[in-house]
């Protein structure tokens, strides 16, 4: 009943406001209308702006996902090749996989330990170097001195 009431009222003061003309030559009602414009118009910018703020926090957080997967994707391709340097150690008769240490990132391997003579730390390079992925090996394993 109130609100009714409020509403009316409002709706007769606006319609005599209208007849009125301020100093200006604009009647109240033109005012009013432009004023709405204006609410509109600022409304219409707030929204582009809270758009644009979003999606440049989504676009930012793809950005961080995407990062953040290619590192994954690293560790666990260095881990794979880790995985196969030492699986195809442990096949050489003289080179066993819990005295050659192996150490890979981003593809460049390690190899650290000892092998019981030249040829098989040789051997050692040869196989680390075969493993798909390594774009590099570093060998140094001792030669064991019997």
């Amino acid at each position: 009943m109130k609100t009714t009431a409020l509403i009316a009222a409002i709706s007769v003061m606006l319609g005599l406001a209208a007849c009125d003309k301020g100093n200006d030559g604009r009647t109240v009602g033109q005012k009013v209308g432009e004023s709405v414009d204006q609410a509109v118009a600022s409304a219409d910018k707030a929204t582009k702006d809270v758009r644009d703020s979003a999606k440049k926090g989504v676009d930012e957080a793809a950005e961080k996902t995407r990062e953040k997967s290619a590192e994954v994707s690293k560790t666990v391709d260095d881990m794979a090749i880790t995985a196969g340097i030492k699986a195809g150690l442990a096949k050489d008769k003289e080179l066993s996989a819990l005295r050659v240490n192996v150490d890979t990132k981003d593809g460049r391997v390690s190899l650290y330990g000892s092998a019981p003579n030249e040829a098989a730390r040789a051997r050692a390079t040869q196989i680390a170097s075969a493993e798909k992925g390594v774009t590099g090996v570093d060998n140094k394993l001792a030669i064991e001195n019997h």
